[in-house]
């Protein structure tokens, strides 16, 4: 079937159209209490859409983003499937340190059960996940492996995590997982996500057109393709297949402007939006199964350190730093944020660490030398020299007075961006 044309782009005034349809798109079946701990490392995969191109009523790029905007889905079960592919050489034994290290110190609450521990395993390669929906207060997403299963849990008020390899099980509450995360944005994690995630960047940069119908775990779909018009961008095309009947997107595709496999591609391999049963979200620990609190190391650690709140904890570390904690991890940070060089797609944030740049690979040595070696490009210009750390998406350049310029642009466009701070 040929495709169904729109228009090529999206005007100035369609642009405000389209963010006021995003608006609308507030709610989803998953709320940030379930997924948006368990996604930060979840890396999305390739889901084989069925073959065939049902017939469908022509539908214009504005029409279907509306229609995704009003899409109001809260029951479904189903199975998706998950991949990451951003290039990233093979970290053999020194990924496995990495991991082993961050466990260690802290990063979760020492539990392989925990979902900030336990879902870093997901950055890269190939998964398989099941999803069942039930309202705002009841998901479930467990992670199917070789030999056994993570779930995570969602039940009122109650967080479960439970770990059936090394039966432990994490347990914390819906208001202290929102405390622990605090306010920040909801990780991407499903396609209908991604897809929010994507529209935030529609606006006269961008193209947006409809491409033709598709089959989807079963379910008849238009094709949705966003584009940078810039050139710079290391995104090529996203495509999402949006449900005909609902407006839920069904898969998520973005593959890269250099080409070759899609970078981020997520879908459902079988989806029903009956309502799950009941029993679906039910947990209780199995028997002689290690129960780890949310917040228990946290607590240990205050204690440990003589601070009796979190206040006085922070207060404590910002005297060991030398001033107040803002910018995040990054040193000289500003509490209004990075600066942003460019607009749209080429979008570069810069970053004012303090520090010196970044050691070459020979002054580091070993496999951590090697892999830094391995990531990052040499590079100079009017801004002086520096280092360019790169994947198929997301790439930085590290100047060497310390200054950092992040963006989804290519090696060529932080250059740029770096020489007109200048």
């Amino acid at each position: 079937m040929a495709p169904y044309e729109s228009e090529d782009s999206t005007t100035a005034g369609e642009a405000d159209d389209l963010r006021a349809g995003r608006r609308k798109a507030a709610r989803y079946v998953v709320p940030v209490a379930v997924v948006g701990i368990a996604a930060a490392t979840i890396g999305l995969v390739p889901a084989i859409a069925d073959s065939g191109d049902p017939d469908l009523p022509d539908i214009t790029a504005q029409q279907l983003i509306e229609k995704i905007a009003k899409s109001d889905v809260e029951q479904l079960s189903g199975t998706f499937k998950i991949t990451t592919d951003l290039g990233l050489p093979d970290l053999g034994g020194l990924g496995a340190g990495f991991a082993s290290g961050a466990m260690a110190s802290g990063s979760g609450d020492g539990s392989s059960a925990d979902p900030s521990a336990k879902l870093t395993e997901l950055a890269s390669g190939t998964h398989t996940l099941r999803l069942a929906v039930d309202g705002d207060d009841k998901q479930k997403l467990s992670l199917l492996e070789n030999a056994s299963e993570y779930s995570l849990i969602h039940n009122g008020k109650d967080i479960w995590g439970y770990d059936s390899k090394s039966n432990e099980v994490f347990h914390g509450t819906a208001d202290e997982a929102q405390a622990v995360k605090g306010k920040s944005e909801e990780v991407p994690a499903t396609p209908k996500e991604f897809t929010e995630e994507a529209l935030k960047a529609v606006d006269d940069t961008t193209s947006v057109t409809v491409d033709g119908t598709a089959q989807v775990a079963g379910r008849d779909a238009y094709r949705l393709v966003i584009k940078p018009k810039q050139s710079g961008s290391t995104v090529g095309a996203i495509s999402v297949a949006v449900d005909a009947e609902t407006g839920m997107p069904l898969k998520f595709t973005l593959t890269p402007s250099s080409g070759g496999a899609a970078v981020i591609d997520a879908g459902f391999t079988q989806v029903s939006f009956a309502k799950p049963a009941a029993s679906t979200f039910d947990f209780t620990p199995p028997k002689g199964a290690t129960v780890t609190e949310e917040g228990g190391l946290d607590k240990a650690a205050r204690e440990h350190g003589g601070a009796k709140s979190e206040d006085e904890l922070g207060k404590g570390l910002e005297k060991e730093f030398g001033g107040p904690l803002t910018g995040g991890a990054l040193g000289k940070g500003t509490e209004g944020g990075p600066e942003v060089i460019g607009e749209g797609w080429n979008s570069v944030a810069v970053f004012d660490t303090g520090g010196e740049g970044v050691p070459s690979g020979s002054e580091i040595g070993g496999d951590m030398g090697g892999f830094l070696d391995s990531l990052g490009d040499k590079v100079t210009g009017k801004f002086g020299s520096g280092t360019v750390f790169k994947t198929r998406l997301i790439n930085a350049l590290v100047t060497d007075d310390g200054k950092v310029y992040v963006g989804a642009v290519t090696k060529d466009a932080l250059v740029k961006a770096a020489d007109s701070g200048k």
